[in-house]
């Protein structure tokens, strides 16, 4: 179980660097304070093409496996493992 353990451990450490690197790579849709004072004008046109849906699918995959390996984890430790 020590093993299942590390190799859950080193699966969170790098699902959540490449949650946090796909989430930033995402396209701003505004309605932030700068939408306010007129910066987000030139973000009008909402269209999502091909890469935005692509990334949209990895970045859901990893939030999956995060989450996945959070929750194993957990049980894991819940049962003394």
């Amino acid at each position: 179980m020590l093993v299942l353990k590390i190799i859950l451990e080193v699966l969170l450490v790098l699902t959540s660097f490449f949650l946090v690197m796909t989430i930033l790579m995402h396209k701003g849709k505004g309605g932030g304070l700068s939408d306010m004072f007129g910066g987000g004008l030139s973000s009008a046109v909402g269209s999502s093409g091909v890469a935005e849906r692509n990334l949209n699918r990895i970045t859901v995959g990893v939030a999956l496996l995060w989450t996945a390996s959070i929750v194993l984890l957990g049980l894991l430790a819940r049962f003394g493992f």
